[in-house]
């Protein structure tokens, strides 16, 4: 299995708007090949951010990468702009592959 994850730090104050752009996107997510679940975390606030994350789970890394290769991955991103000011610089990107799972 591989989990991919996002992550992401909203300006204070943006948290809801962030979070219902996630509500509201499709992620074209149904019936992708090894896709398995998807969720999106918000964590505790920090003096001037908050961290969120999208965390997806997959049969594996070679699955993941087919679905960032796929048409269904590009119309998932194509309206995917986050407003100004509601980000604190990019995403930053993590990948893993499990190893133990009980």
């Amino acid at each position: 299995m591989y989990i991919a994850m996002n992550r992401f730090r909203v300006a204070r104050g943006r948290e809801e708007d962030f979070a219902s752009l996630w509500r509201l996107r499709e992620r074209y997510l149904s019936g992708v090949a090894g896709f398995r679940t998807f969720l999106l975390l918000r964590g505790e606030p920090q003096a001037d951010h908050t961290l969120f994350v999208s965390h997806s789970e997959w049969d594996s890394a070679s699955a993941f990468r087919a679905w960032t290769d796929s048409d269904a991955f590009r119309r998932a991103h194509a309206d995917a702009r986050t407003p100004p000011g509601t980000l604190l610089g990019h995403p930053q990107f993590e990948g893993y592959e499990v190893l133990l799972r009980k």
